[in-house]
């Protein structure tokens, strides 16, 4: 399959696309090679792009003053990655967002974002609901950094992104749960033995 076959798809999944929408959307997309470790976006950058992303792995982090990052979402095959605020707002960011793996994406600028919204309405409404479910995600992380044990967390992590476990190092994982990765093996040893 295609990057622009598998982006496709994913909008059927929300709601199919004639001829003249996908030929809209394709048009207006830039299929990237990004390598593990490359950025495509860094602290005081202005978030240009929506990304899909077809094929590997990102990670969104923001850094503390001493150093510490904090990976805030991952985003892997079929997923969307950006600063959103960034992006609408046209404000530096003050987070990242880099290449866990070597990664195949698909960008589509503000500016084609919303020539979209504006020409065919379906598009409008998906993107809608595609960043309502992204808000909803990082509602819900709040709330169990907050409210949940480590332990309910990995849990949670699990069930978000079932393929991503054996794909992060434990320091990755660590510290979207905001814990230590010796606490994180210990957890995992103690799943392990039940």
């Amino acid at each position: 399959m295609t990057a622009f076959q598998n982006i496709l798809a994913h909008f059927d999944r929300y709601i199919p696309l004639d001829e003249t929408e996908k030929q809209a959307l394709t048009s207006r997309l830039t299929e990237r090679r990004v390598k593990r470790k490359q950025y495509l976006l860094q602290e005081g950058d202005v978030c240009k792009h929506f990304t899909y992303v077809v094929a590997g792995c990102f990670k969104m982090y923001g850094v503390d003053k001493s150093g510490t990052e904090y990976n805030l979402v991952f985003a892997a095959e079929d997923d969307w990655v950006a600063d959103i605020a960034s992006l609408h707002k046209e404000l530096p960011s003050k987070l990242f967002i880099e290449a866990v793996e070597a990664s195949t994406i698909l960008q589509i600028s503000k500016g084609d974002l919303w020539y979209l919204y504006t020409n065919h309405p379906k598009f409008n409404r998906t993107f809608r609901v595609i960043i309502e479910d992204k808000y909803t995600e990082l509602q819900n992380r709040l709330l169990q950094t907050y409210s949940s044990t480590a332990h309910e967390r990995y849990e949670q992590f699990l069930s978000q992104y079932p393929n991503l476990t054996n794909r992060l190092p434990n320091t990755q994982i660590a510290s979207y749960l905001g814990i230590t990765p010796e606490f994180l093996s210990k957890i995992r040893n103690e799943r392990l033995t039940k």
